[in-house]
């Protein structure tokens, strides 16, 4: 019993250190893609500094895409790991009595954020490789902003994309704030950390929603 608490707190804490590190790339992410509604030229340059830049190819693009299967992959093992232990006679699990509906569905709400970013990462990530690598296209440093407009003109993928955003503010809702519990953090600062991640998980994911809409609706604009 004492092995298997161990084991669910290094991946408790494994879990939060990889979550807040995609909830940081996810300002990033959403900062740069605000600027496709703001300033396509600015959108077009920073689009293409991650697309060509080193650092951001051959140390973050790993790093972020490690992270997110660790997050996931962990998450996968928690809950297995939870259930098992939920079947254990002598331990009685009330369900919704013990924890609201989001924090005992972070499997649902994370499970579909993941097929999510599979369509994501096929949307973008692989057709920037195809783009670059296998079809050998020269370089278009004003390429991306209509590129990125025609993903969100039909309208069953513009709506894929606000119910996952809605699903990733109800995972962030819970996941963010339970993230500093599991590093230990309970001080003067906790109310105010609490706050924060409330608020981050409603602005966020509406900042993305926001996006797909306006390249949804605006089409003329473009």
């Amino acid at each position: 019993m004492s092995a298997l608490i161990k084991s669910s707190i290094a991946r408790k804490i494994v879990m939060a250190l990889s979550g807040l590190f995609l909830v940081i790339f996810l300002v990033l992410h959403v900062t740069i893609n605000l600027a496709s509604v703001i300033d396509p030229e600015t959108f077009n340059q920073w689009s293409h500094f991650m697309g060509y830049n080193i650092l951001v190819q051959y140390l973050m693009q790993p790093i972020l895409i490690a992270g997110v299967v660790i997050h996931f992959v962990v998450g996968i093992a928690l809950e297995f790991q939870n259930k098992r232990a939920r079947g254990v006679k002598y331990v009685k699990y009330q369900g919704g009595a013990n924890a609201p509906w989001v924090s005992r569905n972070m499997i649902f709400t994370g499970g579909v954020v993941l097929a999510f970013l599979g369509l994501h990462f096929y949307d973008f990530w692989i057709h920037e490789m195809t783009y670059k690598y296998i079809e050998a296209n020269p370089m278009d440093p004003t390429r991306y902003y209509e590129e990125t407009v025609a993903k969100f003109e039909p309208m069953w993928r513009t709506i894929l994309y606000v119910v996952s955003f809605i699903l990733l503010s109800l995972h962030l809702w819970h996941g963010f704030a339970s993230s500093f519990q599991t590093m230990g953090v309970n001080n003067k600062y906790t109310a105010g950390i609490t706050r924060f991640t409330k608020i981050y998980a409603l602005v966020i994911p509406l900042a993305f929603i926001f996006i797909a809409l306006y390249h949804h609706l605006n089409p003329v604009m473009h």
